[in-house]
């Protein structure tokens, strides 16, 4: 089986030139199984790109195997309850991968990736629509939700909570977590406990149940992740599952965190540390 894998450089790029020239890619490749990592852009751009060259795609696969001509993809499904693994055989096969697991399903495969050639480009007709600039998320915009950031930032419940001195601080929580965020073009999520709670509404208004991690939340697909006032309990932790290194900070040394779901527990004050990381990010 012809297999090829292709990178891209970057996450910027429009529909209207990025299919075309995925398009023109898959044709040129002349293979029977193309990888790509599920990023944004790719996820974006990609099917349209596959439906034009006549190719068939699956996104949001975590495995591949290969025997001899048949190439088996395991993804997971309905909200991530259900591993299943199946086979196409429609030719060529795109499937995009897991962003973060792409690396190690190519060295798998024994796959070197290519970067994609997006020189060919659409004509004006389809590229009306003109870039005039680019803002970067890590500048403190609006947006909280980063798929493409490599880490996942947690906030949960204790940021809520009476500190040393006997009261709340949640201007202050809500001041450290902005920071960071801005810092470090970090993606925000939470624990259900701390969305749902009423006081919590005004002073973190940057944050919503779409931020919200976990069982009946999201299931979030960054390489590293950092779990804040967060006690680690398995209805949360299950949205954690692709996250490859995870830490987390909690003054509990007994919290669900310390039960094997983290790599390294800071038992520590968050307010404290978050603090320190944003002198050390200034």
């Amino acid at each position: 089986m012809n297999i090829k894998a292709f990178t891209l450089d970057s996450i910027e790029g429009t529909y209207a030139k990025d299919v075309p020239a995925f398009a023109a890619a898959l044709k040129g490749a002349g293979a029977d199984l193309v990888l790509v990592p599920g990023t944004s852009r790719v996820r974006r751009a990609m099917p349209a790109a596959a439906m034009r060259s006549g190719a068939a795609i699956d996104v949001n696969v975590v495995d591949v195997s290969v025997e001899g001509e048949k190439a088996v993809v395991s993804r997971w499904a309905y909200r991530q309850r259900i591993f299943c693994s199946f086979s196409r055989a429609a030719r060529p096969w795109v499937v995009a991968t897991d962003p973060a697991l792409f690396p190690e399903i190519c060295a798998k495969l024994g796959v070197t990736p290519e970067p994609l050639d997006c020189g060919q480009q659409g004509t004006d007709a389809a590229t009306r629509t003109k870039c005039n600039g680019l803002v970067s998320a890590a500048g403190g915009g609006e947006s909280t939700i980063r798929p493409d950031a490599k880490l996942l930032f947690v906030a949960g419940a204790g940021w809520t909570k009476k500190q040393a001195d006997g009261a709340s601080h949640l201007p202050e929580a809500a001041e450290t977590i902005t920071g960071f965020l801005a810092k470090s073009g970090a993606s925000l999520g939470s624990s259900k406990s701390l969305v749902d709670m009423p006081e919590a509404a005004q002073a973190f208004s940057f944050m919503s149940h779409m931020n919200q991690v976990g069982q009946t939340g999201a299931t979030p697909r960054h390489p590293k992740g950092l779990a804040t006032c967060c006690h680690g309990e398995e209805p949360h932790v299950v949205g954690w599952r692709f996250i490859s290194e995870r830490r987390a900070v909690n003054l509990d040394a007994n919290c669900g965190w310390a039960q094997g779901k983290t790599d390294v527990l800071y038992v520590a004050d968050a307010f404290a540390v978050m603090k320190k990381v944003n002198e050390l990010m200034s």
